[in-house]
């Protein structure tokens, strides 16, 4: 018979190949994933794990690698306080007490000082900037050189972009207010805090809302809009300032004991690796789908959402390049990767400035 659509039948064919090539190509993956070694680990975190953009991509995470395994990874996560303290992730993998775990760098500063250039410092880049440089720009290298003391392989497994500065009981019109204050802010930023002479202290996000709501601390700063609308902090004090100048973006990796992971084969080594590259753009797409909706939720309550004045800004990015200096005088891993940091900043500021519409366009509307 003549045939009348020969694109239809190209299609079927099409279809037919693919269909096979399908069938065929999923019983090579079964045939794998039965002869894949069987991993069980248990994986303490930092943040429970429903917070938005912090812990869920840890979530999202092993989900994904249980799939792709055909079942054969199982990287159970457990929340925080359930195994260890969030604050004691670092030691429990380096000494071996469990073979990975999930974490924001930063807490372990005290030791290690170059941390929070790795996992969110005041001024730095904006996400996909530092992605960039994360994995192309050496970012990665520098990241393994810094734990590989600690018998640690640290993999990037998520990244939101700024936190919010903090809450204030008042609006925040000069730095001479900070002078006295108690006050939860971390990282680098907490330092700048320092200088200026307030009272820093780091807490836990679970202690935060009952250390606001006694009095112990003044003011705070914990994460971004999604994750503090979690916090309920609004409760209790209504003004919110932005932008977060402190932690431009915010990084969570999962840290592994070496042992185990060279222990591992190639093939779940890569699956391991593709599910935190997935956690990554799953935590960062959604807390930027979740961050404005905060935000809209905190304008509608009454909170005041206050932007820093530029001069305000200028005097803190003095304060934080002081601090920067300082500490890298005195620590050479700092310093490196600051300066990496410096110079990548350099050349995408090119980019970023002149590639991009002004952010009074956003949206193609002027302002």
């Amino acid at each position: 018979m003549f045939n009348r659509n020969p694109l239809r039948q190209s299609i079927k064919a099409v279809t037919a190949t693919v269909t096979t090539a399908a069938l065929v190509t999923g019983l090579a993956l079964s045939t794998t994933a039965t002869a894949q070694e069987r991993v069980r680990w248990q994986v303490p975190i930092a943040f429970p794990s429903h917070w938005v953009g912090l812990s869920t991509p840890i979530v999202h995470m092993t989900e994904t690698v249980r799939t792709i395994s055909g079942g054969n990874i199982d990287m159970r996560y457990y929340e925080p306080d359930e195994l260890i303290p969030p604050f004691e992730i670092l030691d429990a993998v380096s000494e071996g007490q469990f073979n990975a775990g999930f974490t924001w760098l930063g807490y372990d500063q005290g030791r290690i000082p170059v941390l929070p250039l790795l996992a969110g410092p005041p001024f730095g880049m904006e996400p996909p900037a530092f992605m960039a440089w994360h994995y192309f720009g050496g970012g990665d290298e520098l990241l393994q050189e810094v734990y590989e003391p600690y018998g640690v392989t640290a993999l990037l497994c998520g990244v939101i972009g700024p936190e919010a500065a903090g809450w204030f009981a008042e609006p925040l019109d000069s730095l001479d207010q900070i002078d006295g204050l108690r006050i939860r802010f971390a990282g680098i930023g907490g330092q700048v805090m320092e200088k200026l002479g307030a009272s820093v202290t780091m807490l836990p996000g679970g202690e935060l809302y009952q250390a606001m709501d006694r009095g112990v601390i003044d003011a705070m700063e914990f994460s971004a809009p999604a994750v503090d609308r979690i916090l309920g902090v609004a409760d209790i004090v209504q003004n919110y300032i932005l932008p977060g100048w402190h932690q431009t973006y915010t990084t969570s990796h999962l840290l592994i004991n070496t042992e185990a992971w060279e222990d591992l084969s190639d093939l779940t080594r890569a699956q391991i690796e593709v599910g935190c590259r997935s956690a990554t753009l799953f935590g960062f797409s959604e807390s930027e789908w979740e961050n404005p909706q905060a935000m809209h939720d905190f304008e509608a309550d009454g909170v005041n959402l206050q932007v820093l004045s530029p001069e305000i800004l200028a005097e803190l990015e003095e304060v934080t390049n002081t601090t920067l200096d300082e500490i890298a005088a005195g620590d050479e891993m700092f310093a490196r990767v600051l300066e990496s940091q410096r110079e990548w900043m350099q050349v995408h500021g090119v980019w970023h400035d002149k590639g991009h519409l002004p952010r009074s366009y956003y949206g193609g509307v002027a302002e």
